[in-house]
């Protein structure tokens, strides 16, 4: 199995990267992908894939929450660090309208100058939205035919929107969010629309770390080896074996990404 979001250059990793990286590798996972959210850990994320060449991949681009802070030719410096053997989507870019630590119209201008890079360098977009459907949902369309994937990281939305992804041909990324029963109920009910070719699976560390861990970790911080706490989620909601998720979700990712074993 391969995490596909790891936020991995977080400070909240400082103190033991190697080992929470390792602790992935024994466990069976079989690939990171770390996620870019802006410039500066998007370098991070691509010097980090260095030290791991083969085992992490990563993202490289803009999250909404940075939109303000972009600053003059960034697509220019997205570009350059795309070209990184290490690099397989650009993102996490989207929209948030649940926070708002950017404004609306630089989110959508960053927003829409990553989905035209992508279309540009013909790779994947590795895809942030909450609050903001319809509006995301638009800026998407006309580039459906223009990318090669598109990828709804840590989707947590509706049944309606989670079709209106699959109709779009999206990829959907799940979550501990489905072993919250509280907050991803809505979710859980959802989950069992979803084609298992579509699938992908992540932890979103160091946040998200799933609820039904058991023991219960001393640290909040959520890591990689959680990833088969998702799997097990997954298999009990749908119609899947764990083995069979395992299994799909690394051939959805490796195919999607340019991700050579």
């Amino acid at each position: 199995m391969i995490d596909i979001g790891v936020n991995l250059t977080n400070n909240r990793f400082d103190k033991d990267r190697d080992e929470v990286i390792l602790r992935a590798m024994s466990g069976g996972i079989n690939g990171l992908l770390i996620t870019g959210t802006n410039i500066v850990e998007s370098k991070k994320a691509i010097k980090l894939c260095q030290k791991y060449p083969g085992y992490l991949s990563c993202t490289v681009g803009i999250h909404p929450h940075d939109a303000d802070h972009a600053q003059y030719g960034y697509i220019d410096e997205i570009r350059k660090l795309a070209t990184s053997v290490s690099v397989r989507a650009i993102g996490e870019c989207g929209l948030d309208f649940n926070r708002n630590f950017s404004t609306p119209d630089n989110q959508i201008k960053i927003f829409s100058n990553q989905i035209e890079l992508a279309a540009e360098l013909n790779l994947p977009l590795f895809l942030h939205q909450r609050d903001a459907f319809d509006e995301w949902y638009q800026l998407l369309l006309p580039y459906i035919d223009k990318v090669p994937a598109m990828v709804a990281h840590c989707f947590t939305g509706s049944t309606n929107e989670l079709q209106q992804c699959l109709d779009a041909g999206m990829y959907i990324g799940i979550t501990g969010w489905l072993c919250d029963e509280r907050r991803g109920k809505e979710l859980r009910e959802a989950v069992r629309l979803i084609p298992l070719e579509r699938l992908m699976i992540e932890t979103d560390a160091p946040y998200l770390t799933p609820r039904t861990i058991r023991p219960k970790p001393k640290s909040s911080r959520n890591e990689p080896s959680y990833l088969p706490y998702i799997v097990r989620a997954l298999a009990e909601l749908t119609n899947y074996t764990e083995q069979q998720l395992i299994k799909q979700t690394e051939l959805n990712t490796r195919r999607i990404f340019s991700w050579d074993s």
